[in-house]
Order: C-alpha cells, then sequence, then structure tokens
C-alpha cells in the first residue's frame, strides 16, 4: 500500500526514505518527552532525499502530523489560554518568515537563534532566582519571535519550550501547549510554501509519511514522561536547548 502510493507520487529512494521514518519515530520520542527534537535531527536526514531547498516545506507537513498526534495523546493537560496568547502574535509572525525563507537564506536567522539559544539556559536559570516568570504579555513578545524565525528554520520549537518553562508551564502541559501553538504555525507553513511552489506531491506524501511515522512515538513519550520527576524532565530539556542552540551555530558557519 505504501509502496505503491510513494511510486504514485514518484518517490523511488525507498532506502533513504526508510531511514528518514526510522529517524522520524525515534525523534518524535524525544519530542513527545521535551516539546521539542525533530526539527534539529531529522532535516539532516531529510535534505539528501528532497533536497536543501525543500527541507522546510516537508517538515512544516511532518510536523503538522506530529504536533496533532501530540496534542491528542497530551489533550488533557494543554493549557488553552497560554497557547491563546502565544498565537495572537506567532502566527502573523510565522507568515512573515515563511514568507522570507521562500526568498532568502535563513543563515543569518540561524546563527542568531543558535546564540540565543546557548545562554537561553543560564539566562532562565538566572531569572528564575529573581523570581521572574513570564506573563501574557511577555507571551505574546515571545510569539511574534518566534514565529518569524520557526516560519524559515526547522526546529525552533526550543525557543517555545523555553518560554514556556519561563512561564512556568512544565512537563505534560508543557508539550500539549507547545504542540498546539506548533501545529497552527505548521499548517500555515505549509499553505504558504504551497502557495510559492514549495511544496509538489511528492513532497507533501513524504511529509504525510513522517508525520505518520511520529503517532507512535506520541504514546511512548507519555509512558516515558510519567516516570521521570519534573527535575529530570527539566534538566533534559535545559541539556537539549544548549545542544540545539550549538547545532543552529554550526548550520550557519559550515
Amino acid at each position: 500500500m505504501i509502496e505503491s502510493i510513494l511510486a504514485a507520487a514518484n518517490v523511488t529512494d525507498l532506502a533513504a526514505l526508510s531511514l528518514v521514518a526510522v529517524v522520524a519515530f525515534v525523534m518524535s520520542i524525544i519530542g513527545g518527552l521535551t516539546g521539542f527534537g525533530i526539527g534539529l535531527v531529522l532535516p539532516a536526514f531529510l535534505a539528501p532525499v528532497v533536497g536543501v531547498t525543500a527541507v522546510i516545506p516537508v517538515m512544516a507537513v511532518g510536523m503538522s502530523f506530529a504536533n496533532f498526534s501530540r496534542i491528542w495523546v497530551f489533550r488533557r493537560d494543554l493549557n488553552w489560554r497560554v497557547a491563546l496568547w502565544v498565537l495572537t502574535t506567532a502566527l502573523p509572525g510565522a507568515f512573515a518568515g515563511a514568507w522570507v525563507y521562500a526568498q532568502l537564506s535563513a543563515d543569518a536567522i540561524a546563527a542568531a537563534l543558535g546564540v540565543f539559544l546557548v545562554i537561553a539556559v543560564p539566562l532562565r536559570r538566572l531569572l528564575l532566582r529573581l523570581r521572574f516568570r513570564l506573563g501574557p504579555p511577555g507571551l505574546s513578545a515571545v510569539g511574534l519571535g518566534f514565529g518569524v524565525v520557526s516560519g524559515g528554520i526547522s526546529g525552533s520549537g526550543l525557543i517555545l519550550a523555553a518560554c514556556l518553562l519561563a512561564a512556568g508551564i512544565e512537563g505534560a502541559a508543557l508539550i500539549a501547549t507547545d504542540a498546539t501553538v506548533s501545529l497552527a504555525i505548521n499548517v500555515l507553513k505549509t499553505a504558504v510554501f504551497g502557495k510559492y511552489a514549495l511544496l509538489n506531491v511528492e513532497l507533501v506524501v513524504i511529509g504525510i509519511l513522517i508525520g505518520f511515522c511520529t503517532f507512535p512515538g506520541a504514546f511512548v513519550a507519555r509512558y516515558l514522561l510519567r516516570k521521570l520527576s519534573l527535575r529530570a524532565h527539566t534538566w533534559i530539556m535545559e541539556g537539549l536547548i544548549v545542544a540545539g542552540g550549538l547545532s543552529f551555530l554550526w548550520r550557519a558557519v559550515v
């Protein structure tokens, strides 16, 4: 069944695509624990299959499915109020970011994002000591910047995760709220990329395949999350935030 669909869409490199599918499943488990992860690792495996230019558009399709699965699994923990505060500004920002991606290179944005993420963890810890909390106005302000960056870069969910932590959203609530914001943004990005002819039937099929491979990972992540303390979960997230920042810096200079 899957092979016939891929053949109809002119997807011929099944070996490479199978590797992408396996990586998508594994990273979906990490993404289900942290709210991000797939967008940082999967593009490196996806680029040889679809080409560098098509990576972000294909990821937008795949991540739409991945985030839907997280929302479904963690739906009882979703903080709608926080999600709406972020989305009020993130959606217009994402539209602008996706438009820029369709026109220009994202190297400069990647460098700026890398620097931000490397300092995000120590900055967050300092603000916590000062008893800082990111309220609704702050979430909206951050949402605009996150939207612009996420419109043209894969893996920028690190920013949202760090900001949600600063807003006091942790554990399963963080995963559900992050997924809700990310789903809306990725659906918007898919529409923009389709308008600018960066998506065709073949690329959409690959994106859908990636999305379906992430569904089981969300359920595995929910099981593992129940076994983790909030302290351990936060340590994992902070480590990945720093690692992600370094990966963005590497992407910008090579």
